[in-house]
């Protein structure tokens, strides 16, 4: 048939776009695709009409779905926005499917007489993200003291490590059990009692966490050295962050006080946390960890003295 001609024939619109006939029929019944009738009851197609299905052949070549392909055709987004949304749709199936391929190896791997604890423990975890935003939940609970949006922020970024794209089986199971912890009632339970009672002593939340901030930093590199919880720097800048927003001063009694005030954050279930939080993210130590080495300094120092 003439190019030139004004309109095609399905048959030949299949034949110049490659598509199925069939298809071609079912774009038209979904409005995808725009065709007149003959004087016999066919459908005809313009020029307009080759170009057009072109378009919709390869995006669907991508995967794209229909309801993607219509807002192109429409005009409402540009094929670059359509391709950026289905490319973050598969990062997040391919995420999920990464984690499931590593749950199912946590469980193939482990021993028989521990599996079937791994499998519930691992089954009550839908994925990443949800275990994270279950401890970003848990956070923001126990937090009850006046405290600034980007402190929180900031202190969610150092306390809830962020789900690796390709975890390991280790890793999920860290984010597993991190998940757990989170749901356990007593251990929350003693967190708030202690930020309640703090709320009435410290004069300013931000303050102090900055300032546990700048001490955790001073350990982090003792910790990464291996060295034995002691004092030193870090742990004095631990001590006078807290006596600053109480209006003390470091002084032994004061020190003795502040080992109890601690002792939440001493629970074993708190030291596992943060051991958990290391081995879920990148990075074995951490401030978490660090705050930790800073608690068991404070304890030798008190012990000593």
């Amino acid at each position: 048939m003439p190019v030139a001609d004004a309109t095609f024939g399905i048959g030949d619109l299949a034949r110049l776009t490659g598509v199925p006939v069939r298809t071609i029929r079912f774009y038209c019944d979904e409005g995808i695709l725009e065709s007149v009738r003959s004087t016999g009851g066919h459908r005809r197609f313009d020029r307009a009409a080759v170009e057009r299905l072109g378009l919709v052949k390869r995006l669907r070549g991508l995967g794209l779905g229909l309801v993607s392909v219509r807002r192109v055709l429409a005009g409402e987004h540009s094929v670059a926005e359509v391709v950026a949304a289905e490319r973050a749709a598969l990062d997040v199936q391919l995420a999920d499917l990464a984690w499931r391929r590593a749950s199912l190896r946590a469980v193939e791997e482990a021993g028989p007489a521990e599996r079937a604890a791994r499998l519930e423990l691992l089954a009550a975890v839908r994925g990443g993200e949800a275990a994270r935003a279950a401890l970003i939940d848990f956070w923001r609970r126990t937090m009850v003291a006046p405290v600034s949006d980007a402190m929180l922020s900031a202190f969610v970024t150092l306390a809830v490590p962020e789900p690796p794209a390709d975890p390991t089986p280790p890793q999920v199971v860290a984010f597993a059990e991190l998940f757990a912890l989170a749901g356990d009632r007593s251990l929350t339970r003693g967190l708030l009692q202690r930020a309640r009672a703090s709320a009435e002593l410290i004069a300013d939340e931000d303050e102090l966490m900055d300032a546990i901030g700048e001490a955790c930093a001073l350990a982090v590199p003792l910790v990464r050295a291996g060295e034995p919880p002691r004092a030193g720097a870090a742990l004095d800048r631990f001590v006078a962050a807290h006596a600053s927003v109480r209006r003390a001063s470091d002084t032994p009694r004061f020190r003795n006080r502040l080992l109890s005030y601690v002792a939440p954050d001493r629970d074993p279930r708190m030291r596992r946390y943060w051991r958990l939080a290391a081995e879920a993210g990148d990075d074995p130590v951490t401030l978490g960890t660090s705050y930790v080495w800073l608690t068991d300094s404070l304890e030798r120092s008190v012990n000593a003295s």
